[in-house]
């Protein structure tokens, strides 16, 4: 948008979400036709106010008509211009739920494999593996003793005269034949918890 001189480029910044106005050289409007704005017919006191206090105690002069309505017209490119941004970003945030939600529904490792980010590699030392087990493991569940309770000493006398079952052999076979149609992520991780 110019008048005069000068031009107003504005620039989008998609990552702050702000709207950022930068005065350029006469070089921008050939660059950018599009911001090349008409005249427009906007008088409405709170416009005209708003121009008056954004201006006020500049040696630009507010009297001339032309710079006023040009002004107010830049005023208004830049409202529209936010409301956009809002939708899109709306837009943007509700498409990624509904892509994730159906992703979640259907490939799951796809969705976790999203979620991650980055890796970042330490230079320090490298932590030993019981004690990284130790931590998760304490994390999740807290060791407690159940041989001190009544009740499973009463089920231990009452199933004292049950016949145990034989025991049972599990061959590698068995266990690759249970875990061939099974996604390669299900499986339990070098420290054995799961990784998603």
């Amino acid at each position: 948008m110019k008048w005069g001189r000068y031009s107003i480029l504005v620039v989008v910044d998609s990552d702050n979400d702000e709207i950022i106005s930068q005065d350029t050289s006469r070089k921008s409007t050939a660059i950018f036709p599009h911001t090349t704005t008409s005249e427009l017919d906007n008088n409405r006191p709170r416009v005209v106010r708003t121009v008056r206090t954004a201006f006020a105690g500049t040696i630009i002069s507010l009297s001339q008509p032309d710079i006023t309505q040009k002004l107010i017209g830049c005023i208004n490119d830049l409202k529209k211009i936010a409301a956009w941004r809002k939708r899109i970003r709306r837009f943007s945030e509700r498409s990624r739920r509904f892509n994730q939600n159906r992703l979640l529904q259907s490939d799951q490792k796809r969705l976790y494999k999203s979620l991650e980010r980055p890796m970042v590699s330490g230079t320090g030392p490298v932590p030993d593996h019981a004690d990284t087990v130790a931590f998760w493991r304490g994390l999740w569940s807290e060791p407690v003793n159940h041989s001190e309770r009544r009740w499973i000493e009463i089920v231990a006398s009452k199933s004292a005269s049950i016949t145990p079952m034989d025991p049972v052999t599990i061959t590698p076979e068995d266990v690759a034949e249970s875990v061939r149609r099974a996604p390669n992520w299900k499986s339990l991780g070098l420290y054995g918890l799961h990784h998603y």
